[in-house]
């Protein structure tokens, strides 16, 4: 082959391929269609960058593994093995020997909150604080040391307060008795509020709780302990704090994007955007400044807040609008609908009623199933995703059902739907995932046993129950397409703290020592990909990433070690040290 032609076969992927690599497409390309068929093409360029002498993983099944990456323009334009890469080799290419260093593609988080963590870890952050004295600790901190009118941030752990999981006022108001307290849960379901909070906020011994939440009272008591339970009652709260900047919002939306990329992360998909002000759910803004800047560099697929108390006809419009603005960078295309709560609090739906009460309760369905079908077949009909929360076996079931009406009314559409967190299963449900084509989003370094499995879980639904709690190994298997999250800031945005726990089914911190669940282990390459492709295929990216692949971005990360090469117990200790994003270095250094 000579210097000035290169001629490659590789799959058509998209129209855009012309115009990115400046390929001249030789005679017969007119003749294929946007499919999987070879394409024969052409380029005088030599590659912008060349990576050589590496432990290429590649995501693509045909071809696994490779050792040198060339790329162009910010797509990758070969993928070999290192002695034939002195083909792309030019005057302006920059090479970088790898030196045996491990390639994957970008990974990506398809239930994470950039914004809204960002903004969280510039407050009161509470995240590693265990024990509720040092709580108390941190948070008169954050006292002495923030200004303004409230106390904001968050970060807790239910844990701290087991085995109820709610903690009172009385603890805030030793410590901050003049200023009003607001913080959320390390879940984000639950708020922790002062005295003063309450009464800012009109909550008192009358008030009644709202549909969908909880205001947690004195045992025999109408009056409010100080803990909220989920959004309606958490938002009584959110109405008389102050609104956030532009420039609080720019700022949390910048620590997350610094923060993702330093672990590899590339892509996300925002699990709940809010489309009017008023929170730190309220991101596009955010998202469009630093976008419009060149600042972002991140794909961003954003899951709008369905409001379960309003109607279809209301929401819809803002919905549709906000869809036709998306962005090159920016897709609002999904819709995120909170089917229940969590079942640490006993606001997660369920089959069978919560074992630690004597009521028969099994929780609430947040939309009823009349509804939510009405709203999904809908949906579904406009071309949107729909993004579930669902925690309990009814929520899940409840999905399922909605989905199944939209296809039986609209026909099978390549919607993409998807269930997060998908805690607790009726068995009869698990095959549900492949035979509706609907994908399973885990939380993979939730299932472990933890505290709030040990402590709080299995207390309320006890030990047969808890045998299909995140049952990441039965639902690959029946061959339903597994994509991760993380959820952050719930828990780590490191995806390779999730695939060693759904490798090993332990916390990868060396916190617990029996796996959770019996056969619910994944192996690496499965873990590997649904980080990657499949998640790539939730976020409708997997055209354009998701694997190391000729034609597509060179979202690109290089690993300090081999993930294959490492005990499984020792996966979270390796180390990103280099994130491309089209190409560009955005974290770290290749020298």
């Amino acid at each position: 082959m000579s210097a000035s032609s290169k001629n490659i076969s590789i799959k058509l992927l998209s129209p855009e391929l012309k115009h990115y690599f400046s390929f001249f497409v030789v005679l017969g390309l007119l003749s294929c269609s946007e499919s999987d068929q070879p394409v024969s093409i052409s380029t005088t360029q030599d590659a912008e960058l060349l990576m050589l002498n590496g432990k290429v993983y590649t995501v693509n099944h045909e071809q696994s593994w490779a050792e040198a990456i060339a790329i162009t323009d910010g797509r990758i334009i070969w993928v070999g093995n290192s002695e034939e890469a002195n083909q792309w080799q030019g005057e302006r290419t920059r090479t970088i020997d790898l030196g045996g260093k491990m390639v994957l593609p970008g990974f990506q988080d398809i239930h994470i909150h950039p914004v809204h963590s960002g903004v969280s870890y510039q407050q009161c952050a509470l995240f590693d604080a265990e024990g509720v004295e040092l709580l108390q600790q941190r948070i008169k901190q954050c006292a002495e040391s923030e200004p303004g009118e409230w106390i904001r941030g968050g970060g807790w752990l239910v844990t701290n307060f087991a085995p109820s999981g709610l903690p009172d006022k009385k603890l805030l108001d030793e410590i901050v008795p003049d200023r009003p307290v607001a913080l959320k849960s390390s879940d984000g379901h639950s708020m922790w509020v002062n005295s003063l909070a309450l009464e800012l906020a009109g909550i008192n011994a009358d008030t009644q709780d709202p549909a969908g939440g909880r205001i947690d009272r004195y045992p025999n008591s109408t009056e409010p302990s100080g803990s909220l339970q989920e959004t309606s009652a958490m938002n009584l709260v959110h109405i008389v704090e102050p609104e956030l900047t532009q420039k609080e919002l720019e700022a949390g939306l910048a620590y997350s994007r610094d923060h993702l990329h330093s672990l590899g992360i590339t892509a996300v998909q925002d699990a709940l955007l809010k489309l009017t002000p008023g929170d730190a759910y309220f991101g596009l803004p955010a998202y469009l400044a630093l976008e419009e800047r060149g600042e972002l560099n991140l794909h961003v697929i954003n899951a709008m807040y369905w409001q379960n108390d309003i109607s279809l006809e209301e929401q819809l419009p803002a919905f549709l609008k906000a869809r036709d603005e998306s962005t090159p960078y920016i897709h609002n295309t999904a819709i995120k609908i909170w089917q229940d709560g969590v079942i640490e609090t006993e606001t997660a739906a369920l089959l069978e009623p919560y074992l630690n009460r004597g009521d028969q309760f099994v929780g609430e369905l947040l939309n009823e199933p009349a509804v939510l079908n009405e709203a999904v077949t809908a949906l579904d009909a406009a071309g949107f995703q729909i993004h579930f929360h669902a925690i309990g076996d009814r929520a899940i079931r409840s999905a399922f059902d909605s989905i199944q009406a939209a296809r039986e009314a609209n026909g099978k559409h390549d919607n993409r739907h998807h269930i997060s967190h998908i805690q607790l299963f009726s068995p009869e449900d698990i095959p549900r995932f492949a035979e509706l084509d609907v994908v399973a989003n885990f939380q993979p370094l939730w299932a472990i046993e933890d505290g709030y499995i040990t402590d709080l879980t299995i207390p309320r639904i006890g030990e047969e129950r808890g045998k299909f709690l995140y049952p990441i190994g039965s639902v690959q298997r029946t061959g339903a397409r597994v994509a991760f999250g993380s959820d952050w800031y719930v828990t780590s945005a490191n995806p390779l703290d999730g695939i060693e726990a759904a490798v090993t089914r332990l916390d990868p911190d060396g916190k617990t020592d029996e796996p959770l669940g019996e056969n619910e282990e994944i192996n690496l390459a499965q873990a590997i990909e649904n980080y990657t492709l499949n998640s790539a295929y939730v976020n409708f990216l997997d055209v354009d990433t998701g694997s190391i692949e000729i034609g597509k971005l060179a979202d690109i990360i290089v690993l300090d070690r081999n993930l294959f090469d490492v005990p499984a117990s020792e996966i979270n200790q390796v180390r990103v040290i280099a994130t491309l994003f089209r190409g560009e270095l955005v974290f770290g250094n290749l020298d």
